[in-house]
């Protein structure tokens, strides 16, 4: 069974331009092309498509889509993984939907917030496998361990501290400054800084995480969407810093 162009972009929410712009890009080439020149999709085209889709939720940019597909050629393990992945973060949206409702109640209530209730969903433990697979055991419980001797504000300052580091090189990703100028090199400088609340960071830890920032879909995502090409300045910025003074 196939599908015309149209009959596809109805049915996915998008339209035929973006479809022809996927295949432009060799994301998503059709099953067939028509005598008449209209595009047609078989049903691998269509699992294809759900994974770009997928991915396109999560925030990844097209090169990063295009990358994580050259990798995942078994169909069935990709779907499995995005499944997962989904099913968490279904799990995660749902505490804070309930964490924002209990909120909302007490507060209009006058009743006492605890700051279990108020921040339950925001937390980092669904991260602990893939910690321990990159860094060990060890690594993950020292972290564990220091982000629940924590009190809600200090965690929460934590986390703004990171948004805000990720705004600024954001900006000078937009307003293009170079790596190694004094004001994104200050920027590297309070990155390296936040990062010495859990480690003392090294000069290969720094390159490496750098690097990470760009190898990993989920990373790039992260900074990039602060502006295209922050994730790149990032990594660049720290191996610079890291060279210069670790």
């Amino acid at each position: 069974m196939e599908w015309s162009i149209q009959e596809i972009a109805r049915k996915a929410g998008t339209t035929s331009r973006t479809l022809r712009h996927y295949g432009e890009r060799g994301l998503l080439e059709p099953s067939r092309i028509g005598a008449n020149g209209y595009r047609y999709y078989d049903q691998a085209a269509l699992v294809r498509l759900q994974r770009i889709l997928l991915l396109r939720e999560l925030g990844l940019s097209l090169p990063a889509i295009a990358e994580v597909l050259r990798g995942q050629r078994d169909s069935s393990a990709a779907l499995r993984t995005h499944l997962v992945l989904l099913e968490q973060e279904r799990e995660r949206i749902g505490r804070q939907i309930e964490a924002v409702r209990t909120t909302l109640h007490k507060t209009e209530n006058g009743e006492e917030l605890m700051a279990e209730e108020v921040f339950d969903g925001f937390d980092h433990t669904r991260y602990e496998a893939e910690v321990t697979e990159r860094w060990g055991r060890e690594a993950y419980e020292k972290g564990d361990r220091w982000w629940r001797s924590l009190s809600a504000e200090q965690k929460k300052a934590f986390t703004d501290e990171q948004a805000g580091i990720a705004r600024d090189f954001g900006q000078a990703a937009r307003d293009g400054l170079a790596a190694d100028s004094d004001e994104v090199q200050a920027i590297a400088r309070r990155q390296v800084r936040w990062l010495s609340a859990t480690t003392t960071p090294s000069k290969d830890y720094v390159i490496g995480l750098g690097r990470m920032y760009v190898d990993d879909p989920r990373f790039t995502a992260n900074y990039d969407k602060h502006g295209e090409g922050t994730a790149l300045l990032v990594r660049d910025a720290m191996e610079i810093y890291a060279e210069r003074n670790l």
